[in-house]
């Protein structure tokens, strides 16, 4: 259960928030001075605080600023008069989740509550996830909690220790090579190399020289002696991105080094010894391949010794909302900014989007979003335009309908998943309330 601290010194207010948020679930105290709350959050910390600007004892600000030097992760919400609205923006730049001014709307503290409560235990679900797989340090970069990502761990736990070829299979950008490097870093190999070639668009010379090296000498320009990078990868693994693309006559000569446990440079007549474990990948369907004469009977049987196949994001997207805060810590980190929570409206249109490109377009996305958003938190403006559509696409009716229509269609909506609160939903469409009420008699809305 959730600790919730109510802090303002208005008794009726303490004490009709106290009686709300008590039947919400939460562990609920009331303050109505800021010290003696204080003393209370060093004794035992609280997940939220309902904080009002204007205290007897204290101003909101440092206190705000005591909080987070308490504890970073409590999530404060700002409780203000309208004349201190600015103030309220300015807590928020400083750390706040959110502010709401008096008097306070009943649903509106329901609805924010539970917002931040779902923000926590994503949280605490992401730090759940990284303590699990500590023990697990190679598959600490593949995020999710889905039923298919759980398969897909306890599949690389089992094969890693084995040192057997692996064909990893799934469509592009759903995580190939992490589960190569996966399998490396849990196989007893993993203080050994760990080498990957892509194998499409190069030429049968090319790929000869980069996969097994060169003699001096051996054509023109070999003016040194070059290790391939089977050779270098000695003791560790060879991961072959995209094997389909492997050329036929490629394919005959990784079939006998994979056979002989050998191979020849390029203009040489020594066979030089191999111990590596080769992992290869693809989004083909390489049992059709072979059926079709493109891709060799006999070096897909020894390639695909163990088979894993990876899902699609379309079929895991329980594990969105924590691809999310992974790739938003990524890139406010690497962009130096302040990026930590999403809206409501954006997730919803994430949740939904069926990503073609899987993992890797989401990842762009959010790349996308943390660097446009000039706040922080992402919203629905700083997505894609063709995922800001998918929005409207949702809305029933049938034909083109008028602006007029829409933007009624698109109130109603918000209304909806509001629960009809209008505070709320004036927020969400950044407008003033007084604008919300008038569109809503203009357009007959209750």
């Amino acid at each position: 259960m959730l600790r919730l601290a109510i802090v303002d010194d208005e008794e009726i207010v303490c004490k009709r928030l106290s009686q709300t948020l008590a039947r919400e679930g939460f562990e609920v105290e009331a303050f109505m001075m800021a010290r003696s709350f204080l003393e209370r959050m060093v004794q035992q910390p609280f997940d939220i605080v309902f904080l009002d600007m204007r205290l007897p004892d204290l101003d909101g600000l440092e206190v705000l600023s005591r909080i987070k030097s308490l504890r970073q992760e409590t999530e404060v919400i700002i409780v203000t008069g309208h004349g201190t609205v600015e103030t309220a923006i300015d807590a928020i730049r400083n750390g706040a989740y959110h502010y709401i001014t008096k008097p306070v709307n009943l649903n509106e503290i329901r609805l924010l509550a539970k917002q931040v409560q779902d923000r926590i235990s994503m949280r605490l679900e992401n730090i759940r996830l990284r303590e699990a797989l500590k023990g697990d340090s190679g598959l600490t970069s593949i995020i999710g909690n889905s039923p298919a990502i759980q398969n897909l761990f306890s599949m690389v736990r089992k094969v890693a220790p084995v040192d057997c070829n692996v064909l990893v299979q799934g469509g592009s950008g759903t995580g190939k090579a992490l589960v190569a490097r996966a399998i490396h870093q849990l196989s007893p190999k993993h203080d050994y190399p760990f080498v990957a070639f892509n194998c499409g668009g190069f030429t049968d010379e090319l790929i000869s020289s980069e996969l097994f090296g060169h003699e001096r000498g051996a054509f023109t320009g070999a003016t040194a002696t070059k290790v391939g990078l089977l050779e270098a990868a000695a003791g560790g693994t060879v991961f072959l991105d995209e094997i389909g693309e492997m050329p036929l006559p490629m394919q005959v000569k990784l079939l006998h080094v994979i056979q002989e446990r050998q191979i020849r440079r390029v203009g040489g007549t020594t066979p030089i010894d191999l111990n590596i474990r080769v992992i290869a990948a693809t989004n083909k369907d390489l049992k059709h391949e072979v059926e079709h004469g493109n891709f060799r009977e006999d070096l897909y049987f020894r390639l695909n010794v163990v088979s894993i196949s990876l899902p699609h994001l379309a079929e895991r997207r329980e594990d969105i909302p924590l691809l999310i805060r992974h790739f938003m810590e990524k890139y406010s980190l690497a962009f130096h900014k302040q990026v930590t929570g999403i809206h409501p409206q954006a997730m919803q249109i994430l949740a939904n989007y069926s990503y073609p490109g899987n993992v890797r377009e989401l990842e762009n996305i959010i790349e996308r979003a943390v660097a446009l958003t000039e706040g922080e938190e992402i919203h629905a403006r700083d997505l894609p335009g063709d995922l800001q559509q998918l929005e409207f696409d949702t809305m029933e009716g049938d034909g083109l309908p008028t602006l007029e229509e829409m933007e009624r269609r698109y109130i109603i909506k918000v209304l909806e998943k509001t629960g009809y609160n209008k505070g709320m939903t004036a927020q969400i469409l950044d407008i003033p309330r007084t604008t919300l009420w008038r569109k809503l008699k203009q357009y007959g809305v209750e």
